[in-house]
């Protein structure tokens, strides 16, 4: 086991544990979609759809255009293999990781880690959230609409009633879980009637243990990665990270490497593979897991990743919805899609080169899979308007 890794070496790693290495297959079925989930360990979900909502694109960005329905489910369907919980963020996790999550749900009942609107709600307001909780075992499914009551927030997008954020406190200290979604609406149930019987009486381990094996599964869905990027994958505390990451050294679990141009201490996984190559093409996400946690994407690829939505337009550099563009071991693009329903048109807004990227070769690259992916939307077609160093290329590679 090496002690020293270079720059590409450490960038292969985590393109071969991320599955960006392995060529798409020529059909997608159910199995391959869980073993794509599992490689990545977790799903983040948002609800941004000016494209597709980010939790279906990490399936494009390795299976290729697979049946979006797969997705459907496997989260949602009478045989499930996912269960939404906030892992990294509000997120897909298979099954199997829900009992390595109770000691947030425990941590969430008492107050801690939770927002602050819903732990104050948890301290005093408990008979209120029971009482819900009663309802809906009594009632069945149940969303934030039918418990609408209660003094509203002023404030748009974030305005919840009281109901909502019982429900809320009710997920996040697990006593009710996601039974399906109409539209982007949570619809909620109890935990043990959405959830298999076999996950719901799965022994509860102790913190310690929980948090060794979700630091492992970081580490195996990673490959190399600082303290700070296994503790954020499933957003760890920190203090209890550090223990557990020296007892998995001291275990085998993880070995200490040295990675060129990184400042902090890496870990390697034990049985991570050097990819040979990397993906011939892949756009990723901004939520995709290669690259959510922004400074070890900069250490990987040398690319300054930033989410400009909350961004006032004027000030924007790539634009609102930019997906980075993956070529072999480099980000080499960046490109502001929309999906114009209406038209039937995957609209390019943007097309931004990496420094030293090669134009002909990234633009040829990248306008094969904007095709694909506007055919995988239904779309019949490409258009690139005029903003970006990338643009005229690419358009005329559409063309």
């Amino acid at each position: 086991m090496k002690d020293k890794l270079t720059a590409g070496e450490a960038r292969r790693i985590a393109l071969a544990a991320q599955g960006l290495v392995d060529g798409r297959p020529v059909a997608v079925d159910g199995r391959r979609f869980r073993t794509m989930v599992d490689r990545v360990g977790l799903i983040q979900i948002d609800s941004v759809n000016v494209l597709v909502r980010s939790h279906y694109l990490p399936g494009f960005s390795r299976l290729g255009a697979y049946d979006a329905a797969l997705l459907e489910r496997e989260a949602y369907g009478a045989k499930r293999s996912l269960f939404e919980y906030w892992g990294h963020e509000a997120s897909l996790m298979p099954l199997a990781l829900q009992p390595l999550m109770r000691w947030r749900m425990a941590r969430a009942e008492a107050g801690d880690g939770v927002w602050g609107g819903i732990a104050r709600m948890g301290r005093e307001r408990r008979d209120y959230i029971d009482n819900i909780l009663a309802e809906i075992e009594k009632r069945g499914p149940v969303s934030g609409a039918d418990f609408a009551t209660g003094e509203k927030r002023a404030g748009g997008w974030w305005e919840w009633s009281d109901g909502k954020r019982a429900l809320e406190w009710l997920f996040w200290a697990g006593f009710i879980t996601t039974r399906t979604r109409r539209g982007f609406e949570r619809i909620y149930d109890l935990t043990e009637r959405v959830l298999p019987r076999a996950i719901v009486d799965a022994p509860t381990p102790d913190e310690a243990d929980a948090h060794r094996a979700l630091l492992r599964i970081a580490a195996r869905t990673m490959g190399v990665a600082t303290e700070g990027d296994l503790r954020d994958y499933f957003r760890m505390p920190a203090a209890e990270t550090r223990a557990r990451v020296a007892e998995l050294v001291e275990a085998g679990q993880l070995v200490p490497v040295q990675v060129e141009g990184w400042r902090q201490q890496a870990y390697l996984d034990p049985e991570a593979k050097i990819g040979r190559k990397g993906a011939p093409g892949a756009l990723l996400s901004p939520f995709d897991s290669l690259i959510w946690r922004r400074e070890r994407t900069e250490r990987l690829f040398g690319a300054r990743i930033r989410l400009e939505i909350y961004t006032p337009a004027h000030k924007r550099e790539h634009g609102y919805y930019v997906l980075p563009f993956l070529q072999g071991q480099a980000i080499t693009a960046r490109v502001d899609l929309k999906a114009d329903r209406q038209a039937g048109v995957l609209r390019v807004q943007a097309a931004h080169l990496e420094p030293g990227a090669p134009e002909a070769e990234t633009a040829e690259a990248l306008a094969a899979e904007l095709r694909l992916m506007a055919g995988w939307l239904g779309l019949d077609g490409v258009q690139v308007n005029g903003r970006g160093d990338l643009a005229r290329a690419l358009a005329a590679q559409i063309r």
